[in-house]
Protein backbone atom coordinates (compact mmCIF):
# COMPACT_ATOMS: atom_id res chain seq x y z
CA UNK A 1 0.00 0.00 0.00
CA UNK A 2 0.92 3.57 -0.54
CA UNK A 3 2.98 4.57 2.01
CA UNK A 4 1.41 7.77 3.45
CA UNK A 5 -1.77 5.96 3.77
CA UNK A 6 0.14 2.98 6.12
CA UNK A 7 1.33 6.10 8.36
CA UNK A 8 -1.98 6.97 8.62
CA UNK A 9 -3.61 4.04 8.90
CA UNK A 10 -1.32 2.32 11.38
CA UNK A 11 -3.53 2.93 14.75
CA UNK A 12 -3.17 0.60 18.02
CA UNK A 13 -5.73 -2.30 17.26
CA UNK A 14 -7.38 -3.60 20.15
CA UNK A 15 -9.43 -6.38 18.71
CA UNK A 16 -8.39 -8.98 16.88
CA UNK A 17 -9.55 -12.17 14.99
CA UNK A 18 -8.43 -15.51 15.61
CA UNK A 19 -7.12 -16.45 12.41
CA UNK A 20 -3.30 -17.26 12.84
CA UNK A 21 -0.59 -14.90 10.73
CA UNK A 22 1.19 -16.54 8.29
CA UNK A 23 5.04 -17.31 8.53
CA UNK A 24 5.72 -15.68 5.07
CA UNK A 25 3.78 -13.01 6.29
CA UNK A 26 6.17 -12.35 9.32
CA UNK A 27 9.28 -12.92 7.56
CA UNK A 28 8.65 -10.22 4.84
CA UNK A 29 7.46 -7.75 7.96
CA UNK A 30 10.68 -8.15 9.74
CA UNK A 31 12.73 -8.70 6.56
CA UNK A 32 11.48 -5.08 5.98
CA UNK A 33 11.79 -3.50 9.60
CA UNK A 34 15.21 -4.17 9.54
CA UNK A 35 16.23 -1.61 7.71
CA UNK A 36 15.32 1.19 10.11
CA UNK A 37 17.64 3.26 11.27
CA UNK A 38 20.45 2.94 13.89
CA UNK A 39 23.39 4.69 15.68
CA UNK A 40 26.42 3.10 13.69
CA UNK A 41 24.54 0.58 11.89
CA UNK A 42 24.91 -1.78 15.18
CA UNK A 43 21.57 -3.18 14.42
CA UNK A 44 20.98 -3.87 18.33
CA UNK A 45 17.10 -5.22 17.69
CA UNK A 46 16.26 -9.01 17.70
CA UNK A 47 12.66 -10.37 18.26
CA UNK A 48 11.03 -13.11 19.94
CA UNK A 49 7.55 -14.23 18.14
CA UNK A 50 5.40 -16.22 20.92
CA UNK A 51 2.36 -18.40 19.83
CA UNK A 52 2.47 -21.02 22.20
CA UNK A 53 -0.95 -20.44 24.55
CA UNK A 54 0.78 -21.13 27.47
CA UNK A 55 3.18 -18.67 27.16
CA UNK A 56 0.98 -16.31 25.83
CA UNK A 57 -1.14 -16.78 29.26
CA UNK A 58 2.30 -16.04 31.17
CA UNK A 59 2.44 -12.80 29.60
CA UNK A 60 -1.00 -11.72 29.64
CA UNK A 61 -0.94 -12.72 33.72
CA UNK A 62 2.24 -10.61 34.15
CA UNK A 63 0.70 -7.62 31.72
CA UNK A 64 -3.15 -7.69 33.34
CA UNK A 65 -2.01 -6.33 36.97
CA UNK A 66 0.00 -3.77 35.62
CA UNK A 67 -2.73 -2.78 33.49
CA UNK A 68 -5.40 -2.28 36.26
CA UNK A 69 -3.22 -0.47 38.48
CA UNK A 70 -2.96 2.23 36.12
CA UNK A 71 -6.17 1.82 34.72
CA UNK A 72 -6.80 2.45 38.42
CA UNK A 73 -5.32 5.97 38.14
CA UNK A 74 -6.92 6.86 34.91
CA UNK A 75 -10.31 6.20 36.80
CA UNK A 76 -9.19 8.08 39.90
CA UNK A 77 -8.03 11.02 37.99
CA UNK A 78 -4.54 10.37 39.05
CA UNK A 79 -3.28 9.54 35.30
CA UNK A 80 -4.28 12.09 32.25
CA UNK A 81 -4.14 10.14 29.90
CA UNK A 82 -5.75 12.18 27.13
CA UNK A 83 -7.71 9.44 25.55
CA UNK A 84 -11.07 9.18 25.09
CA UNK A 85 -13.24 7.24 27.26
CA UNK A 86 -14.03 4.57 24.77
CA UNK A 87 -9.91 4.11 23.68
CA UNK A 88 -9.98 3.35 27.81
CA UNK A 89 -12.47 1.28 27.60
CA UNK A 90 -10.94 -0.86 24.55
CA UNK A 91 -7.39 -1.16 26.30
CA UNK A 92 -8.76 -2.55 29.05
CA UNK A 93 -10.24 -5.32 27.04
CA UNK A 94 -7.37 -5.62 25.27
CA UNK A 95 -5.49 -6.50 28.60
CA UNK A 96 -8.21 -8.77 29.38
CA UNK A 97 -7.82 -10.49 26.23
CA UNK A 98 -3.84 -10.36 25.60
CA UNK A 99 -3.92 -14.21 25.84
CA UNK A 100 -6.35 -14.71 22.88
CA UNK A 101 -4.57 -12.99 20.20
CA UNK A 102 -2.81 -14.62 17.58
CA UNK A 103 0.64 -13.64 18.34
CA UNK A 104 2.52 -11.33 20.85
CA UNK A 105 6.16 -9.95 19.49
CA UNK A 106 9.16 -9.03 22.31
CA UNK A 107 11.17 -6.42 21.01
CA UNK A 108 14.77 -7.10 22.34
CA UNK A 109 17.85 -4.84 21.92
CA UNK A 110 21.39 -6.07 22.91
CA UNK A 111 22.72 -3.20 25.63
CA UNK A 112 26.25 -2.87 24.09
CA UNK A 113 24.39 -1.54 20.51
CA UNK A 114 23.02 1.45 22.55
CA UNK A 115 24.59 4.73 22.50
CA UNK A 116 22.64 7.12 25.08
CA UNK A 117 23.99 10.60 25.10
CA UNK A 118 21.75 11.74 27.58
CA UNK A 119 22.24 9.87 31.16
CA UNK A 120 23.89 13.00 32.92
CA UNK A 121 21.36 15.42 32.11
CA UNK A 122 19.76 14.91 35.76
CA UNK A 123 16.21 13.54 33.72
CA UNK A 124 14.43 10.69 31.92
CA UNK A 125 17.27 8.88 29.12
CA UNK A 126 15.57 8.63 26.15
CA UNK A 127 18.00 8.49 24.01
CA UNK A 128 19.37 4.91 23.63
CA UNK A 129 15.70 4.31 21.96
CA UNK A 130 16.48 5.78 18.66
CA UNK A 131 18.24 2.75 18.01
CA UNK A 132 14.93 0.66 18.56
CA UNK A 133 11.76 2.39 18.19
CA UNK A 134 12.20 3.22 14.06
CA UNK A 135 12.85 -0.63 14.11
CA UNK A 136 9.79 -1.46 15.55
CA UNK A 137 7.34 1.54 13.70
CA UNK A 138 9.04 -0.40 10.23
CA UNK A 139 7.88 -3.58 12.05
CA UNK A 140 3.90 -2.03 12.30
CA UNK A 141 3.80 0.09 8.76
CA UNK A 142 5.60 -3.56 7.68
CA UNK A 143 2.90 -5.25 8.71
CA UNK A 144 0.07 -2.64 8.11
CA UNK A 145 0.86 -3.24 4.26
CA UNK A 146 0.13 -7.29 4.44
CA UNK A 147 -3.31 -6.37 6.19
CA UNK A 148 -2.02 -7.27 9.57
CA UNK A 149 -2.69 -4.97 12.84
CA UNK A 150 -0.75 -4.21 15.91
CA UNK A 151 -0.68 -2.94 19.45
CA UNK A 152 2.80 -1.75 20.61
CA UNK A 153 3.47 -1.83 24.84
CA UNK A 154 5.63 -0.96 26.74
CA UNK A 155 3.37 -1.39 30.05
CA UNK A 156 4.75 -4.87 30.24
CA UNK A 157 8.95 -3.81 30.33
CA UNK A 158 8.09 -3.28 34.12
CA UNK A 159 8.05 -7.18 34.40
CA UNK A 160 11.32 -7.29 32.38
CA UNK A 161 12.68 -9.80 34.49
CA UNK A 162 10.05 -12.50 34.64
CA UNK A 163 9.55 -12.04 31.14
CA UNK A 164 13.50 -12.60 30.36
CA UNK A 165 13.61 -15.96 32.35
CA UNK A 166 9.81 -16.90 30.86
CA UNK A 167 11.52 -16.45 27.40
CA UNK A 168 15.29 -17.59 28.08
CA UNK A 169 16.37 -13.73 26.95
CA UNK A 170 20.26 -13.08 27.48
CA UNK A 171 21.48 -11.25 30.49
CA UNK A 172 22.77 -8.33 27.64
CA UNK A 173 19.33 -7.75 25.96
CA UNK A 174 16.62 -5.65 27.58
CA UNK A 175 12.98 -5.39 26.13
CA UNK A 176 12.37 -2.72 24.56
CA UNK A 177 8.34 -3.35 23.94
CA UNK A 178 5.81 -5.84 23.19
CA UNK A 179 3.80 -5.98 20.07
CA UNK A 180 0.24 -7.98 19.73
CA UNK A 181 -0.30 -8.73 16.15
CA UNK A 182 -3.21 -10.53 14.16
CA UNK A 183 -5.67 -9.81 11.71
CA UNK A 184 -8.21 -6.93 12.86
CA UNK A 185 -11.56 -7.87 13.88
CA UNK A 186 -12.96 -4.35 13.36
CA UNK A 187 -10.65 -3.11 10.16
CA UNK A 188 -8.58 -0.51 10.01
CA UNK A 189 -9.13 3.19 11.24
CA UNK A 190 -9.74 5.72 8.25
CA UNK A 191 -8.76 8.80 10.11
CA UNK A 192 -6.33 8.51 13.55
CA UNK A 193 -6.82 11.58 15.51
CA UNK A 194 -3.45 13.90 16.07
CA UNK A 195 -2.67 17.43 16.56
CA UNK A 196 -2.72 19.40 13.93
CA UNK A 197 0.85 20.51 12.32
CA UNK A 198 0.37 24.20 13.14
CA UNK A 199 0.31 23.27 17.16
CA UNK A 200 3.55 21.13 16.89
CA UNK A 201 5.81 22.11 14.61
CA UNK A 202 8.36 25.91 15.21
CA UNK A 203 9.96 27.98 13.38
CA UNK A 204 13.82 28.96 15.01
CA UNK A 205 12.32 29.20 18.69
CA UNK A 206 9.43 26.90 20.30
CA UNK A 207 7.68 30.02 20.88
CA UNK A 208 7.19 30.71 17.32
CA UNK A 209 4.71 28.42 15.18
CA UNK A 210 6.39 27.71 11.73
CA UNK A 211 2.76 27.47 10.27
CA UNK A 212 0.14 29.54 11.13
Amino acid sequence: MELTEAMRTTGTCRYFRSDPVPDEVLHAAFDAARFGPQGGNRQPVRWVVVRDVATKQALADLYLPLWKAYFDGIASGDVNVGALPKSVTDADTFAENLATVPAIIVACAEMSGLHPTDTELGRLSVVGGGSIYPTVQNLCLALRDQGVASAFTTLLCIAEPAVKKLLNIPDEFITAGHLAIGYPEKGFPAKLTRSPVEEIVFAESFDRPYFS
